[in-house]
């Protein structure tokens, strides 16, 4: 659903060129918005949503996270990333978009306010990362999910998705999605907890009225301090989070395929 801009309020009311925002009194609404391209994760809307999520405002006691369109997110933009790499092979490109999907994963988990995903349609690779990096996520009944990168020749290394996954799931589960790259529906999701509720469609809406009306009406304290305690009985189980190194590790494995990939279009275009 389209939000009218006379709805679009201050500070949380600018509208981007990749995301629109609507604040409801304690609720904030942020929507990715290039429905036209699938909700495809680039540069412009990491920053765009770093904007959102660097000051977070007290009052706002929800974030809902969604996409516009029929999908939530196809995930990065791969035309955008082979770009990155013609411009520089090394992948410098790659680890600066790297370190801002880091940073916004980690806005999105460490927020004041609970943070809801809204998933419907297709949630690919760097939107899947999105999703988990949120606190409940629920899903439209047809939903389905995938991560691709391996078989894009790409390490799973996108906004610490990887510990994310292992860390809600479990490690046998998040490798055999990994390793196979298979597509799973949101029964399966619901069953992994990667969704925590499955809903029509059309009544996604409904769904996440659900959680957020007994949420606002909590105590501020006794909420941000509820998030915090979640939060670090979580590190427990991410002591070896490796996210620091995302950037570094997918720029690093793109360059290296990108100049194989290369070398060998060259070697068949001398003979």
């Amino acid at each position: 659903m389209k939000l009218p801009l006379s709805e679009f309020l201050s500070p949380y009311g600018r509208r981007t060129g990749t995301v629109r925002t609507l604040r409801e009194g304690p609720v904030l609404r942020v929507e990715l918005d290039r429905a036209a391209e699938g909700n495809t994760v680039t540069e412009a809307m990491l920053d765009d949503l770093l904007t959102v999520l660097a000051v977070p405002d007290p009052e706002v006691r929800v974030l809902v996270l969604s996409g516009a369109g029929p999908d939530f997110s196809l995930g990065g933009d791969r035309n955008e990333f082979a770009d990155w790499l013609d411009e520089d092979p090394t992948g410098s490109g790659i680890r600066i978009a790297g370190d801002k999907a880091r940073r916004v994963c980690e806005a999105l988990t460490g927020c004041p306010a609970v943070t809801v995903a809204r998933v419907q349609g297709k949630v690919i690779g760097a939107g899947l990362a999105l999703a988990l990096a949120c606190d409940l996520r629920v899903g439209a009944d047809t939903t389905t999910f995938r991560l691709p990168e391996l078989a894009l020749g790409l390490p799973t290394a996108w906004g610490g998705v990887l510990p994310r996954l292992i860390n809600e799931i479990g490690a046998a589960r998040a490798r055999e999605l990994i390793l196979t790259g298979r597509v799973f529906d949101a029964q399966e999701a619901y069953e992994l907890s990667v969704l925590q509720k499955v809903a029509p469609e059309a009544e996604l809406d409904r769904a996440v009225t659900e959680w957020t009306k007994p949420i606002v009406r909590r105590p501020e304290s006794a909420l941000r301090v509820t998030k915090a305690l979640f939060a670090s009985y979580a590190a427990p189980t991410r002591l070896a989070d490796p996210s620091l190194l995302d950037a570094e590790l997918m720029a690093s494995v793109a360059a290296a395929h990108h100049y194989a990939r290369n070398s060998g279009s060259r070697d068949a275009r001398a003979r």
